[in-house]
């Protein structure tokens, strides 16, 4: 069996139990403080980020693996005799995909295989252990690129939002509308569409945002023969209801948190599911 290395970034926002689990290389985003800058998850971890946050009127700024600490990355592992399959967050959500590519030409190789997964957090995390286990079937790294494609349509998730605040400091909402939400109690419910995010509903109160996201995961259908991911971010009431619904239907699923870089724009008290629907 060759020598395959899956390689993805912290905005997969896998559990550090699935990354050792997979042997995957997770390579770090930027977020940054004014003039400190952080690797995501490595100098800095979610509740350090939430307090710092917390305490902070600017919202901290993030940036993009860049071409050379991919070549590194790349080089280190063809040197050492591995094929690559490097998958990545949406090129519509970050320059991170065009980055791997830069650099994937840089070495000028074939022996590396760049995905851009067209997801973000826990869409991507599905899809970056989908792929390890792929390999650890025996696929090669264009089968692996084929099967991984071929799911990617089939990647469905539900977020709600419980805080606008940084939806509003980032200027994905307007003000009015962030004063209203909260006014009103309005939570956003989010799905990554078409490797963007998207408003797919906005409804009041907690048992509302709870039966949104069971009733899109009823809708397509779970695939049972996948893991699915129960994503939070410094959530108390809508995680354990949704824990106990997956319990009930036996859902094969893991837990994850939000990782620095996508809890930049998604704030705290947020959750949902990510999973894989079923294909007919």
């Amino acid at each position: 069996m060759e020598k395959i290395k899956i390689i993805t970034d912290s905005t997969a926002d896998l559990n550090r139990e699935m990354v050792e689990k997979y042997g995957l290389d997770v390579m770090p985003l930027i977020v940054s403080f004014g003039e400190e800058s952080y690797l995501d998850g490595v100098d800095i971890d979610i509740h350090e980020f939430l307090r710092r946050i917390k305490d902070s009127d600017i919202l901290p700024a993030t940036a993009q693996i860049t071409p050379y600490r991919f070549y590194e990355c790349y080089k280190k592992y063809i040197d050492e005799g591995y094929k690559i399959v490097s998958i990545h967050i949406s090129s519509k959500m970050s320059g991170t995909y065009n980055s791997a590519c830069i650099a994937k030409d840089m070495i000028g190789t074939d022996d590396i295989v760049v995905i851009d997964s067209l997801n973000v957090t826990a869409g991507l995390g599905l899809l970056a252990m989908k792929a390890a286990e792929l390999k650890e079937k025996g696929y090669n790294i264009y089968e692996i690129e084929e099967k991984i494609k071929e799911t990617i349509p089939h990647v469905k998730n539900a977020y709600a939002f419980s805080s606008l605040d940084n939806l509003v400091k980032g200027g994905r909402l307007s003000k009015a509308a962030g004063v209203i939400g909260s006014f009103l109690g309005i939570k956003l419910i989010l799905a990554v569409v078409d490797g963007e995010m998207a408003v797919i509903d906005k409804v009041r109160g907690t048992k509302k945002a709870i039966k949104t996201i069971l009733r899109a995961l009823e809708t397509s259908g779970l695939n049972e023969e996948e893991t699915s991911i129960l994503l939070h971010i410094d959530n108390q009431d809508i995680l354990p209801v949704l824990r106990d619904e997956l319990n009930k239907r036996e859902c094969n699923y893991i837990e994850c948190e939000v990782g620095c870089v996508v809890g930049t724009h998604s704030g705290p008290d947020a959750c949902g599911i990510a999973y894989i629907e079923k294909c007919n």
